[in-house]
């Protein structure tokens, strides 16, 4: 077996000396051992082994069985089980899902056209009657080029307030009782406008919102959840995440919603303290605006020294650079098709490489929501100003997440700058069914619509590439599955084989071909690259003398697993800093660390 690894970080933790012996002491007491198991370490220098000791938490030995005589222990013959190292999710919204836990997301509106959309709501509305506020979800294409104004909705329901989200939940349609009390007005300024803007016909407002405008209103009424509340839904998540061997993630944060994402991580922080947090998470402060640069970064300091136990650590800005592609706020450097615009970015090239250089100073990194070309570009290109400028004296650690479309100038350029890609891998089956590539044709023209998600483009450049979920709700956690990502990275297909949802279903894969990875592709990925984007790659992302023992005990070998179907995969058994958390299936019993 040959492994690629990537590679563009320094070590950040120097701990892990303190266990380097491998078997040089004799007869060492062990916590325990292993023989008999294909090892996928994903480390460089020893790729395959078949045993492992793990003693205080961490490995002591990884190698072949001749080398367990050195130990001391219950010595358990796995029968050739597959291991792996924990699995690390570079890109989640932990915080941005307890609220929506427990915020109504609408109910959902199969519609062929504005009016048929109008019908079915309003007949909800009359089945259904209530108080306070109505809210459903929409694809914007179901409604044929066509618009929602707030005159649509008042006339369905003058008496109460109505919030209609479209499916990517980057944009709304509300009503006028709902503009009302949130005093949105003709006069109320666009946040960036292009971008993040209220909706205009002759200098009124139309109750149509787009991008980070949107949040104060989805988020209505998480300021009152309990503490209870809160703490539920992340034990849902915590429960989940260690069922599917999610030992790390980087958490992205809420857009313009910080009060509400700060007070689940003190949550979370006290779930730490209480040993009630085994999953590992690297966090953020989010903003959008230029103007809340040095807020933003004092907030990170803040959040740097607030949260920082053991499972919970903040080191990192994230910033939203554009939309997304279907409601076309994605930035892109070619025009999109029917529109002849390229969209725009929060941040201009200048105003990035000034945020740049104030994280480098503060010793923080920088996370960005990047989806469009145009995006990604003014990032490489702000790095390579701030590069030269700072030389040897650069140090911050860059990711540009989801890069659904990039410019063929510039896929070079993330190995020689050395920022990380982050992508969301079960999107590359298009996301939504067959419906998606018509709708890029349509507004990329087919040849671009033909050559998204080059993830394996940029990782034969010699680019580290992460994988991440990319969720915003928990449901039933079906996408946060990290082996739908894995065989959909491999396939760029969800067939009748494949643990989705059936409307997610594709008659064929999407094109590329050439973009599907290997399966020891996905596992870097999942594994040495994402702790190398968190800065953990000392303790975490592969399975190597003196880091903690996080690893997973699968009966099937993913390696030589069918690719279609590969969703349907659950460890057996699940080791956190040596500690068995899940077994045989069975349900996570309470954590006590």
């Amino acid at each position: 077996m040959t492994i690629g690894y990537r590679s563009n970080s320094q070590t950040s933790d120097n701990d892990a000396g303190i266990f380097s012996r491998k078997k040089s002491e004799s007869s060492m007491k062990a916590d325990l051992i292993l023989k008999n198991a294909i090892i996928f370490t994903a480390d460089r220098d020893n790729p395959q082994a078949s045993a492992l000791v793990v003693k205080d938490g961490r490995f002591v030995y990884v190698g072949d069985e001749s080398g367990l005589s050195d130990y001391e222990g219950e010595v358990t013959d796995l029968g050739g089980a597959f291991i792996m190292p924990g699995i690390i999710d570079s890109h989640v919204h932990v915080t941005l899902s307890v609220a929506f836990e427990h915020v109504d997301m609408g109910t959902p509106v199969e519609c062929d056209s504005k009016q048929e959309a109008l019908y079915h709501m309003a007949k909800a509305i009359k089945n259904n009657p209530k108080p306070g506020q109505y809210r459903f979800v929409l694809a914007r294409e179901s409604l044929r080029g066509e618009d929602l104004t707030k005159e649509d909705l008042d006339a369905i329901c003058p008496d109460a307030e109505i919030l209609v989200m479209e499916e990517e939940s980057h944009s709304i349609w509300v009503n006028s009782r709902l503009l009302a009390r949130f005093h949105i007005t003709d006069d109320t300024p666009d946040p960036r406008p292009g971008l993040s803007y209220y909706v205009r016909k002759d200098g009124h407002v139309t109750g149509n919102i787009y991008e980070s405008a949107i949040m104060r209103l989805i988020l209505d009424g998480t300021q009152d959840l309990t503490d209870e509340q809160i703490d539920r839904a992340l034990e849902r998540w915590i429960d989940n995440s260690v069922n599917n061997g999610v030992t790390c993630v980087f958490d992205a944060g809420i857009p313009d919603g910080n009060e509400f994402h700060e007070r689940v991580y003190r949550r979370l922080l006290d779930m730490d303290r209480r040993g009630k947090l085994p999953v590992y998470i690297d966090g953020c402060y989010l903003i959008f605006q230029p103007e809340k640069t040095k807020e933003g970064i004092e907030e990170v300091r803040r959040f740097h020294r607030d949260f920082a136990t053991e499972h919970l650590k903040v080191h990192t800005l994230k910033i939203f650079m554009d939309g997304t592609l279907k409601i076309k706020t994605a930035a892109l450097v070619t025009p999109y098709e029917n529109t002849h615009k390229t969209g725009t970015t929060y941040f201009d090239e200048e105003q990035l490489a000034e945020v740049i250089r104030e994280l480098n100073e503060a010793g923080f990194d920088l996370h960005l929501h990047t989806v469009g070309e145009g995006a990604s570009r003014t990032v490489l290109n702000s790095v390579e100003t701030v590069k030269k400028e700072l030389g040897e004296a650069y140090r911050v650690k860059v990711t540009c997440a989801h890069l659904e479309i990039q410019d063929d100038a510039d896929l070079d350029r993330f190995a020689q700058l050395l920022v990380f890609a982050d992508f969301t891998p079960w999107w590359h089956a298009g996301n939504e069914g067959d419906l998606p590539l018509v709708t890029y044709r349509r507004l990329l023209g087919e040849k671009r619509a033909n050559r998204m998600y080059r993830c394996k483009t940029l990782w034969d450049s010699g680019a580290l590439v992460t994988w991440s979920s990319d969720e915003v709700y928990y449901g039933d956690f079906m996408s946060w599955n990290p082996y739908l990502g894995m065989e959909v990275g491999m396939t760029r297909h969800i067939t009748e084989k494949t643990k989705a949802d059936e409307w997610a279903r594709t008659a064929e894969a999407f094109p590329p071909d050439s973009e599907r990875m290997t399966i020891e592709e996905m596992l870097l990925g999942y594994t040495i690259n994402g702790a190398r984007q968190l800065g953990i790659e000392a303790r975490k992302g592969s399975i190597e003398v003196g880091k903690d023992a996080d690893f997973l005990v699968f009966d099937n070998d993913l390696l030589t697993a069918a690719h279609e179907g590969l969703s349907h995969n659950r460890p057996r058994d699940v080791y956190i800093c040596g500690k068995k958390f899940r077994s045989a299936g069975a349900k996570l019993p309470d954590i006590d660390l």
